[in-house]
């Protein structure tokens, strides 16, 4: 919010507005303390939080469950092999997957191929016998 550009009446309405919030929080116990009295209520209450609230990241048991969209590709987070290599640099790998990397960025615009950069496929190595 830029305030330079307020006249002396907004500047007013703002100020009592600032002190009368600031005035709410200030009533307010500090959320340790009322974490604290929340945790020994549900206990007392021979429950845990989770039972009542569910675990974070995870739906409670009685509350209504959202229908799920099924996709058909990876879930996100789920590691990929890398498709591109940086041939000056090992290390410079990419999945093919999201934003190019800069390495990538500046050979092909240095009039390098994509393809150039393919990392070839593992052929299977065939056991050797010992005949």
């Amino acid at each position: 919010m830029d305030i330079t550009k307020l006249n002396s009446k907004e500047l007013a309405d703002l100020i009592s507005q600032a002190q009368k919030r600031k005035r709410v929080l200030a009533k307010r116990k500090p959320i340790n303390q009322v974490r604290t009295q929340i945790n020994k209520i549900v206990r007392a209450s021979g429950y845990s939080f989770e039972e009542l609230f569910g675990t974070p990241g995870a739906a409670a048991t009685s509350a209504p469950r959202k229908a799920v969209s099924k996709s058909k590709g990876p879930r996100k987070g789920t590691k990929v092999e890398a498709k591109y290599r940086d041939p000056a640099n090992a290390e410079n790998t990419w999945t093919g997957r999201g934003k190019q990397p800069r390495w990538l960025a500046a050979y092909i615009e240095q009039g390098r191929q994509l393809t150039d950069f393919l990392i070839a496929p593992q052929a299977a190595t065939p056991a050797t016998s010992s005949n």
